[in-house]
């Protein structure tokens, strides 16, 4: 994609919104532009019944034209302006198009940093980001200044950014195609967290360098007068390069400034000064990952001032994110755990690690061309059974059963996730954890991995009914 167009006036400006999607940022792109007298249109290969929520969030919004079910090159090559849904691959033909017909191309996060006042706090990793972005800002509304939350968390700031001041923080979460698309800019965050790194979306990347590129953009076009906070346990962050002021979290004390853990107690340690904090007791969330993503939250609020205690305050006040480790229900002595949101195998991993209890997983997805040995291998040393589902249902049975000592339960073969479900339901016992922990993508069964999370939710909840 070539640079983007400049910040200009959008009144009678034939604007292209390719691929609406269902995660926020099109429904934001199409409302930010139409409110400021655009002709929109609304280009999607999904139908208008796949795409119900977020068209009925646009009721009130002046499209000029509905194009759903298809694309038709003429809504590119007459635009004035293509805003390019973050999950279209940037080889697609109709992009070529625009190129070869000098169409200028941007993005709902491209637009809305161009025209953002505020500095921004942003948050990318292979797993863990939504929950640090998330934590941050239950960190830092604890202060003075007004906060707001959104990215790829699912909610576009795009149509808020008018009442955004200089004065406020936005704590962005951020995925490498959003990031890969920023990078055209040559702009990044004020702050920059990177809470870890492995391989993902290899079906979007080119290959695995490609996809640290993008995440490196992050810091790529920091200053001196920026912060970086990285996770120094992860050898591949450790070695990227930032001009800011870098700060480091771990569950071990690498001696370098940051937020590092001793037993029960977590050390906070800057400019040569170091006072205790007990994150392990003030954090609603279980599992050794989210302290580390509490370690990085922490990082930041205290960096930019807030005190120990508003730290404490926010940690303490959390509300868990939906999707992400949350726990939906109890029904005959056995808890259910949502984690939709786990897409990567390294994200399973870690929710396996979060339980001492016998726990039976729901797993399996979409194929993202991922190596699947180390989520196989957990799942056969930390679970009684597993019920596998999707296009990797057959990869990871042969996987798990190539682990020696293998004593896991597999199901497989199911013909929808109610009936994965209702399996998940006969394996497991009362004191079991029922755990919907993926490790894959949700695009073959599901609209999105919300949706699958609801799904499951939805049906712990007509249990207990």
């Amino acid at each position: 994609m070539r640079n983007d167009h400049p910040v200009g006036d959008y009144a009678g400006r034939r604007v292209t919104v390719f691929g609406l999607g269902t995660f926020g940022g099109g429904v934001g792109a199409v409302r930010f532009l139409a409110e400021r007298g655009a002709i929109v249109t609304v280009t999607d290969r999904r139908t208008p019944d796949q795409l119900q929520e977020s068209c009925q969030q646009l009721e009130d919004v002046p499209v000029a034209c509905w194009r759903l079910g298809e694309h038709r090159e003429e809504d590119f090559t007459t635009a004035d302006l293509v805003v390019v849904n973050p999950a279209i691959r940037r080889d697609h033909h109709l992009l070529q198009l625009c190129l070869d017909n000098g169409i200028p191309l941007t993005s709902e996060m491209n637009l809305f940093w161009q025209h953002n006042p505020a500095p921004v706090i942003a948050v990318t990793g292979s797993n863990g980001k939504s929950t640090t972005t998330a934590l941050i800002h239950s960190l830092m509304q604890t202060g003075t200044r007004r906060c707001w939350l959104g990215g790829n968390l699912g909610r576009s700031l795009l149509p808020e950014v008018d009442t955004i001041s200089a004065k406020d923080w936005v704590i962005l979460e951020l995925s490498s195609f959003q990031l890969a698309d920023l990078n055209r800019l040559e702009v990044s965050p004020h702050v920059a967290v990177v809470t870890n790194f492995s391989p993902n979306h290899l079906d979007w990347h080119t290959d695995f360098d490609d996809y640290r590129q993008a995440k490196q953009s992050i810091l790529r076009w920091q200053s001196a007068s920026d912060l970086a906070v990285l996770n120094a346990a992860d050898a591949d962050v450790a070695a990227w390069t930032t001009s800011a002021r870098t700060l480091w979290f771990s569950l071990d004390d690498h001696g370098r400034d940051g937020c590092y853990q001793h037993d029960r107690m977590g050390i906070w340690r800057d400019r040569q000064q170091e006072m205790a904090v007990a994150l392990r007791d003030w954090l609603p969330l279980p599992g050794e990952h989210n302290l580390q993503n509490a370690m990085a939250a922490t990082c930041v609020a205290l960096a930019l001032g807030q005190t120990l205690e508003q730290v404490e305050t926010g940690l303490r006040s959390y509300v868990p994110l939906p999707h992400r480790l949350q726990c939906v229900g109890e029904n005959g002595g056995r808890r259910f755990f949502n984690d939709s949101l786990a897409t990567t195998p390294e994200s399973t991993i870690v929710a396996l690690t979060a339980f001492d209890q016998p726990i039976v997983l729901l797993a399996g997805g979409y194929d993202k061309h991922v190596d699947l040995m180390a989520m196989a291998q957990a799942i056969a040393t930390k679970t009684k059974a597993v019920i596998l589902m999707g296009q990797t249902a057959e990869k990871l049975e042969a996987l798990i059963r190539q682990t020696p000592g293998c004593t896991t339960r597999i199901s497989r073969g199911h013909a929808d996730f109610r009936a994965a479900f209702q399996a998940a339901l006969e394996h497991s016992l009362p004191g079991d954890v029922v755990l919907l922990s993926p490790g894959c993508a949700s695009y073959d069964w599901f609209r999105n991995f919300a949706d699958r999370g609801d799904q499951f939710t939805q049906m712990v909840q007509q249990l207990s009914a």
